[in-house]
């Protein structure tokens, strides 16, 4: 224990006076431990003292001990040497006779092999000379077995002898067996009956010789089966392109006629196989030649003609030797592009399609042809398919003016044959000639891959490219022409454009079918990469035709509103036509809000039943743009508005806004009509808050003005003033007050999607900041404008209100609509 421990445990063992008692005893007790404790200190002190001396002992005894050890393996080493060398001494001799056994045994083999090679090169010599080939073969295997084991001994003379006699017998074996070929084919084999079998069985020794032989010897004979084909076909006669598919019988009649001669050879050899390849080749030689030494462009008939025979003979010689599936997959790629999704589909015709897709899987297994079975694949794996049609691809060009000239002629056909009219009984709405142009490029597209997929392919598809921009070109002229409206001048059209209720049909089937182009352009474009060979698959894009179809629906959307437009034109002029200056009392909506809904109500339900969703929305869109920002400017095109005329024109807004906001559930697309439905009230808003200001009174008409349209410019509040019947001596006075002031009341707003009349002063500087005194207060001037807006403390109003009392009961009608929230 530390200090402070120790005096921690003695005032915890004495805490009070009265335990120093226990003093004594507890001090007695402590003496006798240390006593105790000395104690087993010094025994153990007297114990390792005694332990010492004996563990040096031990350790004395036990190096003894090693030392005895080592001498006696010392001992024992000497004797083993002792021993190895008396066994050494005894079995000196018997070492020798062993190995003069192994060298004896070695030459006695030795000998015995050479004495067989000796016999075996004499006997193989006999066999040559006598062209006994059956045996000749069993006999090469010998010999070469047997000079397999003297590769030790290629410098001593006789064995050098005999691998010179052996190598003049393989020569001499093989100048017989070429010799005895030559004949084949010659018809001395139907004189001699066993020059077949003969050959046949030369052929094992072929087979026992070099590899090269047999590829010289095959070879050969390949060279002279076809040294009559190139006489007859390169004959004037018959080297024209016309006479194409004889040489193709030609090959055919030889295979047929000669197969009593490819049986004489084994099957490993792939004969037939090796004529066909060396046929390809020189017939495409003989091709090229023709086609390169045509003086004029080659007949288009006779071109096709010759390459489908050539493709046919290539699907044969494939499906013959191997790999007949191959190239059956592309052609089903263009079975469904461009067929429109029909639910009448029954299931017979699925269940067909399917199973095609799956055959065309599985590959030929049952239907294979006579002699297929007997024929292996080759190892080489040669693809025949265009090793011959792959001569015409540069001299097809006058196949694809050819389908170019037909595609226009029959797009001029189907352009002049429409009808621009769909039956009420048609599921689609696609105008016929979209859906016939496509199945006539899809037959197109069959013919051209059945012929090609390479560069022809990529140039009928820029064919298929000019065709569609060619159709696009001619949905756009059929479009009525002109246009007038806000619209108009943004998209640069000029003049007006009279649209009937047919015209809008035709504008809505020419959206659908460009839509359905748009469509079905990409998956001719997704069918041509599937099937196109791999490296021109980046040139197959049809990204511009589509654009060219998406530039056809926008105008053909932005000219159905020119054409509804052109309808309103009246109604506008009916309406600067009323005199709003005199009138009386407030009555009905006008007349011209009646004939604005009327031609809504007979317009808007076709187009709704004839425009998809998306359409019909950016329709509406571009309808609500145009309508009430104009709206909005013909209300400056009136002349002088009385209060009571302004309250009539309030109500007739409404009315128009009512309407405008009616028209998706009465084209029964209400899919968009939330925003559509926002846009039309924030363009309605702003007629509502011109109509308000001119309602209001002389003294507060400046303010009313900047806080209902900040966006507004003095021009355009001189043309109010105007409006109100003030002179232009009356007018000045307001007017330097309110450019005094300024234009506009600075409050947080957003900006109007369609700007305002453009006045040709610029606006004046905004106030940022209110002067007490000279103008009131926002919210005083917005109070004010509302209890204007609903005609506060006015003659004209009561009688307002007194034909809204009368009307209360009426369960609609514009009285209510008017002030429903």
């Amino acid at each position: 224990m530390d200090k402070s421990s120790a005096l921690e445990y003695i005032n915890q063992m004495f805490p009070t006076e009265a335990s120093l008692s226990g003093v004594e005893p507890l001090m007695q007790k402590i003496h006798n431990e240390i006593r105790r404790v000395d104690a087993g200190i010094l025994a153990a002190v007297r114990q390792q003292s005694s332990s010492g001396t004996k563990a040096k002992e031990d350790l004395a005894a036990a190096t003894s001990a090693v030392e005895e050890l080592m001498s006696k393996i010392r001992e024992i080493k000497t004797k083993a040497e002792q021993s190895e060398t008396m066994v050494q001494e005894i079995c000196r001799d018997i070492k020798k006779l062993d190995f003069a056994k192994k060298h004896i045994t070695t030459t006695i083999t030795a000998l015995h092999r050479l004495t067989m090679l000796v016999s075996a090169v004499e006997q193989l010599q006999v066999m040559a000379s006598k062209r006994q080939y059956k045996e000749a073969a069993a006999q090469l295997e010998a010999v070469n077995q047997l000079c397999s084991h003297f590769e030790a001994y290629r410098d001593n003379p006789k064995i050098t002898e005999l691998r010179e006699k052996f190598k003049n017998i393989k020569q001499i074996l093989k100048s017989h067996v070429f010799s005895d070929f030559s004949s084949l084919g010659t018809g001395k084999e139907k004189e001699e009956t066993n020059l077949l079998q003969q050959l046949s069985d030369a052929c094992f020794v072929v087979d026992a010789l070099e590899p090269s032989v047999r590829e010289e010897l095959v070879n050969n004979f390949c060279s002279r089966e076809l040294t009559s084909y190139e006489q007859i076909f390169e004959g004037a006669e018959l080297a024209k392109l016309d006479k194409t598919e004889r040489r193709y019988a030609w090959i055919k009649r030889r295979m047929r006629t000669n197969e009593e001669i490819w049986k004489i050879f084994p099957p490993s050899w792939h004969v037939p196989y090796r004529l066909c390849i060396q046929f390809c080749k020189k017939t495409r030689k003989q091709l090229e030649d023709i086609l390169d030494n045509l003086k004029e462009k080659p007949d288009v008939a006779t071109l096709l003609l010759a390459l489908q025979r050539t493709l046919e003979f290539e699907d044969e010689l494939a499906e013959k030797f191997g790999g007949g599936a191959q190239g059956k997959e592309n052609r089903n790629e263009i079975e469904e592009f461009g067929r429109e999704d029909n639910n009448s589909q029954n299931v017979s015709d699925i269940r067909k399609k399917y199973e095609k897709k799956l055959a065309v899987h599985q590959g030929p297994e049952t239907d294979e042809k006579d002699g297929i079975k007997e024929m292996s694949v080759p190892g080489a794996g040669f693809n025949f398919r265009g090793i011959v049609s792959s001569c015409f691809e540069p001299h097809l060009t006058v196949y694809i003016e050819l389908e170019e000239k037909t595609l226009m002629e029959n797009l001029e056909k189907l352009v002049q044959e429409e009808t621009w009219d769909i039956d009420e009984g048609s599921q689609s709405n696609v105008l016929s000639s979209s859906m016939q142009l496509f199945l006539i490029i899809k037959r197109s597209l069959k013919r051209c891959s059945a012929l090609t997929k390479n560069q022809t392919l990529l140039n009928l598809f820029k064919v298929f490219q000019r065709v569609l921009k060619a159709y696009a070109t001619k949905l756009l002229a059929r479009l009525p022409k002109g246009g007038s409206g806000f619209v108009a001048a943004a998209t640069g059209m000029d003049g007006q454009i009279k649209t009937s209720d047919k015209d809008e049909k035709v504008i809505c089937y020419i959206v659908n079918s460009a839509e359905y182009c748009h469509k079905t352009s990409g998956e001719l474009a997704e069918s041509v990469q599937k099937i196109i060979d791999t490296q021109l698959v980046d040139g197959v894009d049809m990204s511009e035709v589509q654009d060219e179809f998406s530039a056809v629906i926008t105008k053909a959307l932005v000219t159905l509103v020119h054409g509804l437009e052109t309808k309103f034109d009246s109604e506008m002029a009916a309406m600067t036509r009323v005199p709003w200056g005199t009138l009386e009392s407030v009555g009905d909506q006008s007349e011209y809000v009646n004939g604005i809904n009327m031609i809504l109500t007979t317009s808007i339900p076709v187009l709704g039943r004839l425009l998809s969703p998306l359409y019909f929305q950016f329709f509406l869109d571009k309808l609500a743009s145009s309508l009430g920002p104009r709206f909005y400017a013909n209300i400056f095109k009136c002349k002088q508005i009385s209060e009571t005329g302004a309250q009539q024109m309030l109500l007739d807004t409404q009315a128009v806004k009512t309407i405008l906001l009616d028209i998706p559930s009465l084209g029964r697309q209400t899919s968009g009509a939330a925003s559509y439905s926002k846009f039309v009230s924030r363009e309605m808003s702003k007629a509502e808050a011109l109509l308000k200001v001119i309602l209001s009174p002389i003294d507060s008409v400046a303010d009313t003005y900047r806080a209902l349209l900040p966006e507004g410019t003095p021009m355009e509040f001189q043309r109010i003033l105007e409006l109100k019947g003030f002179k232009k001596a009356d007018q000045q006075s307001i007017l330097d007050d309110f450019n005094k002031h300024g234009p506009g009341i600075t409050q947080p707003s957003v900006s109007p999607s369609v700007p305002p009349i453009a006045s040709a002063a610029p606006p004046a500087p905004t106030i940022t900041s209110p002067t007490v005194g000279l103008m009131a207060s926002r919210e005083d001037v917005l109070t004010r404008a509302a209890a204007l807006g609903r005609g506060a403390a006015t003659t004209g109003f009561k009688r307002f209100l007194a034909l809204t009392e009368a009307a209360k009961d009426r369960k609609d009608g514009p009285f209510r609509k008017l002030f429903n929230p």
